[in-house]
């Protein structure tokens, strides 16, 4: 059959490192196209790799057909759950995917919601639609990996510049690390992706670094030291106070005492 290469399901999935295409193609001059390429009607859905090697070396094939899907968007969704199933996909990959079937998704049901209504007899009962939940809690189970790396991952999707993006991809740098990183100037990103592995590590710790000082309490200035010693002088000051006091009242006390028992003697006297 002829097979139809649609360049934008193609693109959609991330392609391999030289590495990994080089492992691949080993693998199949070695034990052949052992896993039989995907088709929707004519066009390639799953194993655009597989196809190209074969091209390249005229090596045999086999097909299989899907049709269970009505447009595009279907077949993405599908590709999304068919590498997520793929335990040679990355974390990052895996976020990736799990956020662009949150975009398609959501567009769905978007467009869902802005459809009128149509006429229901009052005999027939309406099914309610359920509305899968986009949390990032969700997107996280799906790619298996944490919540918070899913926050990292939309940090450098929305801001991260392409050199970057692909350092990640390649292992280059880690995802947090990408994420601290993606906070800075485009030109800044480009920078620090080209001077390699050591200057992108400094780059993200030096960012964390500024960031947990913007997190730290803030210095007292000098005024307000000045106030609240003053404070503590006047707290001082007013505690010798009431000492005094209490030391006074107690020596009032102790000569009342004294005046009572010289009168108790004194009436005694009298009395005899």
């Amino acid at each position: 059959m002829s097979i139809v290469i649609h360049e934008a399901l193609r693109a959609y999935i991330d392609p391999l490192t030289e590495h990994e295409f080089a492992a691949l193609e080993r693998s199949i001059l070695t034990e052949g196209c052992r896993d039989a390429l995907v088709c929707w009607g004519d066009i390639l859905i799953d194993g655009h790799n597989r196809y190209a090697i074969c091209q390249r070396h005229d090596l045999p094939y086999k097909t299989v057909q899907n049709d269970n899907f009505s447009n595009i968007e279907d077949v993405q969704l599908w590709m999304i759950d068919n590498h997520l199933g793929r335990r040679s996909v990355s974390d990052f990959q895996r976020g990736m995917l799990a956020l662009r079937k949150k975009e398609i998704v959501t567009s769905r049901m978007k467009a869902q919601e802005e459809q009128p209504a149509p006429d229901t007899p009052e005999s027939e009962v309406a099914v309610p639609v359920i509305k899968p939940t986009q949390s990032r809690q969700e997107i996280a189970r799906l790619a298996g990996i944490s919540s918070n790396a899913v926050v990292q991952i939309e940090k450098i999707q929305k801001a991260a510049a392409p050199e970057l993006v692909q350092a990640v991809r390649d292992g280059t740098i880690s995802i947090s690390a990408a994420a601290a990183i993606a906070s800075l100037p485009s030109d800044e990103q480009v920078a620090a992706v080209a001077g390699g592995r050591k200057e992108l590590q400094q780059a993200a710790r030096q960012i964390r670094e500024k960031a947990r000082e913007h997190k730290a309490p803030p210095k007292v200035s000098e005024a307000a030291a000045e106030v609240t010693a003053e404070h503590q002088t006047t707290r001082v000051q007013t505690q010798d106070e009431v000492n005094t006091l209490r030391q006074q009242v107690q020596n009032l006390q102790m000569e009342n005492s004294e005046l009572q028992r010289q009168i108790a003697a004194l009436k005694e006297q009298l009395a005899a």
